[in-house]
């Protein structure tokens, strides 16, 4: 007669950094549903109870108190199902990434993550201290290893738990999205087991925190490779995955298999999540946004209307001298078919009357980009007194190629709490509002197919000042996620005078993105907290 499969409950949960009671809750709520389903093992998320990343909030004390008690209430409270988590170990001035087996009233085991990331997103060597042995436990029966997300990127850690006698990894993990890192993290597993024989269950958070999202997407994998199971992206689940005994060894019993999401399906669930997220966890009654009748805030529109329903959105078109009936024709159009309050506010008296205010000042100029820029910060402090008033979060409207160039303009279409599309480039930008139309969406074809402008003066281009974007956005790529020279990048056809003035663009304008609002990173590299260009250099591109 053969053993009861070894039933694991995978709790792909979206948890809050820093609430701790109220990620404790998640955690029990978990635990109960596992108890019920006839789990021998629930597993939550990498540092579940703190939330990831916590950041400095480890080193407070208070924070450290919180845990300490949080856990210790977990243990005398959870139900009879053992429960692993992850959580920050305090052991004397050492923190450690840690995951608990709760048991019987008790931590019965802890592993403490061996591999410390310490690259693009990540700095977690500022915070822990890593660990050096495998952690092994019995549970019902089978030898499973515990190990905490980086522990697979790198062999050693499933090459010890195999030694040890490990009969299936078991794996917790807050790893953030990017384009393709499913794939990424598939090869990475299926290496690891092909490696040392033993299938793996992978479970990752889910949800967004500041930059960073989360798309879940956890799954099982059999020793071979093959992917037995896989949870949905970008939202809450809870997945049952069965490890059945097969010749002596375990093996994952096949269960549902989610499909892989195209690019666009990825970016654009990533972007409603993390403005979901952001809105919902600062506890903000809604967005307030301008809306130009431009492709960048069409795409915006869509992607809160879809974050947080359109009774949460405003938009609000602000027309100039120079703005096209078009483009109010667009916005207006656009708003009305989602049903979001829209508001039309001229700022043709504020620019009026500020010119005036400065004429003496600028006797003898000739007009420049400064009265371009008066326009959009007279836009800004509409926009923003819009939302001190209602108290709906300022959604900006820049994307990644205007923000790597400076074609924006300081407390003015920058200003504002949030930036959705903001590591989207241009042609992502195309892409996804072509993308969103195919699933019903109510951007008018002209406002993509009509060259972008930022009608801040008659006539006005994008390419006035920049080159086309389908040129401009490879050579950004290549040196802003490759870190290639003017050289390099003009070896792949572009011309280097080109290059060259682009580069130069980027490096100069780093003063502006320092005081840009955050925004959701989707790509191997955003302006953000794995971008550290000083502001102030001599070096110039070669």
């Amino acid at each position: 007669m053969n053993a009861a499969p070894l039933r694991l409950l995978l709790a792909q949960y979206d948890l809050c950094v820093g609430d701790i009671d109220g990620n404790a809750a998640r955690v029990l709520e978990a635990a109960r549903a596992g108890a019920a389903a006839g789990a021998d093992l629930v597993l939550l998320p990498e540092l579940a109870l703190a939330g990831y990343p916590p950041e400095d909030l480890l080193f407070h004390s208070g924070f450290r108190r919180q845990v300490r008690s949080a856990l210790e209430q977990l243990a005398r409270t959870a139900p009879p199902v053992d429960v692993l988590l992850g959580y920050p170990e305090y052991h004397g001035r050492e923190i450690f990434n840690s995951a608990a087996l709760i048991r019987g009233g008790r931590v019965c085991a802890n592993h403490r993550k061996q591999v410390l990331p310490n690259y693009k997103v990540f700095d977690e060597k500022r915070y822990f201290t890593a660990g050096q042995a495998p952690t092994l436990v019995d549970v019902k029966g089978a030898r499973v290893a515990l190990l905490v997300c980086e522990d697979i990127w790198e062999a050693e850690p499933a090459r010890a738990a195999a030694a040890a006698g490990a009969e299936a990894l078991i794996v917790i993990n807050a790893s953030p999205y990017q384009l393709h890192k499913q794939r990424e993290r598939e090869t990475v597993a299926g290496e690891r087991v092909r490696e040392v024989a033993l299938p793996l269950v992978y479970l990752n958070l889910v949800g967004g925190q500041d930059e960073l999202v989360f798309d879940g997407n956890s799954f099982a994998m059999r020793a071979d490779g093959g992917i037995s199971q896989r949870l949905p992206a970008w939202r809450e689940a809870t997945g049952l995955v069965e490890l059945e005994r097969v010749d002596g060894k375990l093996v994952p019993v096949a269960g549902a298999i989610e499909a892989e999401q195209t690019e666009e399906q990825s970016v654009y669930e990533a972007l409603a999540l993390g403005v979901r997220d952001y809105v919902n966890k600062h506890r903000f009654p809604g967005v307030v946004m301008g809306l130009s009748g431009g492709v960048d805030s069409a795409l915006t529109l869509e992607v809160a209307v879809d974050a947080l329903g359109p009774g949460r959105v405003h938009a609000v078109m602000m027309p100039s001298r120079y703005t096209s009936q078009m483009s109010r024709d667009d916005a207006r159009h656009q708003a009305r078919t989602l049903g979001v309050e829209y508001s039309e506010i001229s700022i043709e008296g504020m620019f009026e009357a500020t010119l005036a205010a400065l004429r003496d000042a600028f006797a003898g100029r000739a007009p420049d980009t400064t009265e371009e820029n008066i326009q959009s910060r007279c836009r800004g402090v509409l926009l923003m007194a819009i939302s001190n008033k209602t108290g709906a979060m300022l959604l900006t409207t820049g994307n990644k190629s205007e923000m790597a160039v400076g074609y924006a303009t300081l407390y003015g279409d920058m200003a504002g709490g949030f930036a959705p599309i903001k590591d989207c480039s241009k042609m992502m930008v195309y892409r996804l509002a072509h993308y969103r139309n195919r699933r019903g969406g109510a951007i008018p074809t002209r406002v993509i197919e009509r060259p972008p402008s930022a009608e801040l003066r008659a006539e006005q281009k994008d390419t006035d000042s920049l080159p086309p974007y389908d040129v401009l956005d490879p050579i950004l790529e290549a040196f802003i996620e490759e870190d290639l020279s003017v050289e390099e990048i003009a070896a792949r056809g572009f011309d280097r005078a080109t290059v060259g003035r682009v580069l130069e663009m980027v490096k100069r304008n780093e003063y502006k993105r320092r005081q840009a609002p955050p925004g959701i990173r989707i790509s191997g590299r955003a302006f953000g907290r794995d971008w550290r260009y000083p502001i102030t250099s001599g070096y110039r591109s070669g």
